[in-house]
């Protein structure tokens, strides 16, 4: 792809997003209809119970994020960009319509949990690298100087799944009562998104390689997976740096409507409104922070952010909860909407940066799915278990503040490593031996 070849540039970033978008709604879908999802599928004792065994169900996806990241990972560098993201595609939708389909518990009892957490984990082994494929791509396709302006595409196309995935929500509950969602009503925007899957196949299979991996020497997965073992702090300190990222994200958008139906007791359509909103906040700002972080550097933002995080979070929240209102929670979420983007905008690129080349997929993969699992996914239960032991409801703002704390020591630990004020993440030379170090 010639570098002034723009109009084919900008169709690459819309072909590769759209299947990042399915992976990201179906998420968000799960997490908004936890507990429709949890009375639906798991047996009916205390709301409570329901309501953790689905998000436990929901956590257990990011569970299989680091094995997808190695396997598909491994896949990604030594066959191709294109093909890999072809291979995520289909696997996220044969999870994503087990989860539609599947009747209740009340329907074929224990068969039911059992097929959603299949799903589930199908979900999550896919989605451990898809996200990874996709920032690999869009790296290696940007031109000079715009490469966070181009990977915060990736971000960007995740934040209207949010917006699709709460707008069905508000249309749902406008136009069915609470019962019908609970009942059948929250599997319409899943089969919708089956609908659009044989596009989005269309769209990926139409992508080029890039010519950055053309360039490359071919490896077996094999070798890269020993490269990714001998490279381990660079693996950890990347999974440091995705930490607050992911445990931020699925805050203000997963968890929204169960933090505000369940511990706030606000309207439903309130929350999906909220969601609605965050959505579409990140989406304008993620790409605006890529390109800032490609002016002004990654690690500016990223320390900016988090300190903010560590500053704010707790406050906000218990500010929230002294007076729960439609007003302050969306007040508080567009905060923490903005201190993501901040920092997401730059981590994402940052961390394509301080991978080897031919490793790039799986090591950032690793990283990502290994914080999310960690951090991202179980933010919703964990939230809800501190709300729930502490009778606390600022206390997601703790969670929060944990993980701030984390990509903070991450992001100077990344400085010390590179050796240079100016903070260049291209002249990170990964630890250990193998091939990354050849």
């Amino acid at each position: 792809m010639a570098q002034n070849d723009r109009p084919e540039r900008i169709k690459s970033v819309i072909r590769v997003a759209t299947g990042n978008f399915l992976e990201m709604y179906d998420f968000m879908i799960f997490g908004y209809y936890a507990a429709a999802i949890g009375r639906t599928f798991f047996p009916k004792g205390s709301e409570f119970a329901s309501l953790m065994l689905s998000l436990a169900t929901f956590g257990a996806g990011f569970l299989m994020r680091p094995l997808g990241a190695l396997v598909l990972g491994a896949y990604i560098d030594s066959r191709g960009r294109r093909t890999g993201l072809i291979l995520t595609l289909a696997l996220m939708s044969m999870g994503t319509l087990s989860i539609a389909v599947t009747p209740g518990y009340q329907a074929i009892g224990w068969a039911a949990p059992l097929v959603i957490l299949l799903g589930r984990l199908v979900q999550g082994f896919s989605a451990g690298v898809e996200l990874g494929g996709v920032s690999v791509y869009l790296s290696e396709i940007a031109t000079a100087g715009h490469k966070g302006f181009y990977v915060s595409w990736q971000s960007a196309s995740q934040q209207m799944a949010v917006v699709v995935a709460a707008l069905s929500g508000v249309a749902l509950h406008s136009s069915f009562s609470s019962a019908q969602v609970d009942e059948w009503g929250w599997r319409v925007p899943l089969l919708a998104g089956c609908l659009i899957i044989p596009v989005l196949f269309l769209l990926r299979r139409s992508l080029a390689e890039t010519q950055e991996f053309q360039r490359q020497s071919r490896h077996s997965g094999g070798e890269i997976v020993r490269s990714i073992g001998a490279n381990w702090r660079l693996v950890v300190m990347g999974t440091m740096l995705v930490a607050m990222s992911t445990a931020s994200f699925y805050m203000i958008t997963a968890y929204t409507p169960t933090f505000g139906r369940s511990a706030l007791r606000l309207a439903e359509r309130d929350t999906q409104i909220v969601t609605l909103c965050v959505g579409i906040s990140n989406f304008v700002w993620l790409p605006l922070m890529g390109a800032l972080s490609d002016r002004v550097g990654r690690r500016p933002l990223l320390i900016a952010s988090t300190v903010l995080a560590l500053l704010t979070a707790y406050p906000a929240l218990s500010w929230l909860a002294a007076g729960v209102s439609f007003s302050r929670l969306l007040a508080v979420e567009l905060w923490l909407s903005l201190l993501y983007s901040s920092y997401n905008g730059a981590m994402i690129v940052y961390l394509t940066e301080i991978m080897p080349a031919h490793v790039r997929a799986c090591g950032f993969s690793l990283a990502y799915s290994l914080a999310t699992a960690l951090f991202g996914g179980f933010t919703p239960m964990i939230a809800t278990y501190l709300i729930e032991v502490t009778r606390n409801k600022a206390m997601p703002g703790v969670w929060l503040s944990v993980a701030a704390a984390v990509g903070l020591i991450a992001t100077l630990w990344s400085r010390r490593r590179s050796g240079s004020p100016g903070g260049d993440p291209a002249r990170l030379e990964p630890a250990g031996t193998g091939i990354a170090a050849r």
